[in-house]
């Protein structure tokens, strides 16, 4: 029997009733269950995991390590919430280590991207640093296996 959540995690795609038969509860119990935790924001939305690079759609991921300085009385939060505010950011994480954030962004191009972390994050006022590494290719997120692209064979016919 496995906890709901991680059945939800694992495949937020399963039924109601197919969730309550793994969990081993009842259907109502399971719904119940659910809505509490969303109002509880233990469940903050679904996403789906695409692979991009099998569409035509082009973008650029980033993760850019930044330095900042803590505010009193409210450490990293202050400066996180304004990074994260930006519709380029798909993610922000308090680290420890070297550098204090992670933030993980998204744009059409590396001129686009280059840009946010030139213009908008490292302008912020207690950014004291970046560094920006650009995603070459996914091999596997959020416990998912990106199979590999089989490559197209190109034909030419000749006259």
């Amino acid at each position: 029997m496995k906890e709901l959540l991680q059945l939800l995690e694992d495949d937020a795609t399963l039924s109601t009733a197919q969730l309550a038969a793994l969990a081993g509860m009842s259907e109502e119990d399971t719904k119940a269950a659910i809505a509490r935790y969303v109002d509880d924001q233990v469940i903050l939305g679904y996403k789906a995991i695409i692979d991009w690079d099998r569409t035509e759609r082009e973008a650029v991921t980033a993760l850019i390590e930044v330095k900042v300085t803590p505010q009193r009385g409210n450490g990293f939060d202050r400066v996180a919430e304004r990074i994260y505010q930006y519709d380029e950011v798909e993610s922000v994480y308090l680290m420890s280590g070297a550098f204090d954030l992670t933030v993980i962004i998204s744009g059409k191009t590396l001129k686009e991207v280059a840009t946010f972390v030139s213009q908008k994050l490292s302008t912020l006022e207690d950014v004291t640093g970046t560094a920006t590494h650009f995603i070459l290719k996914k091999y596997k997120e959020k416990h998912l296996i990106f199979p590999a692209k089989e490559e197209q064979e190109e034909r030419f016919i000749l006259e």
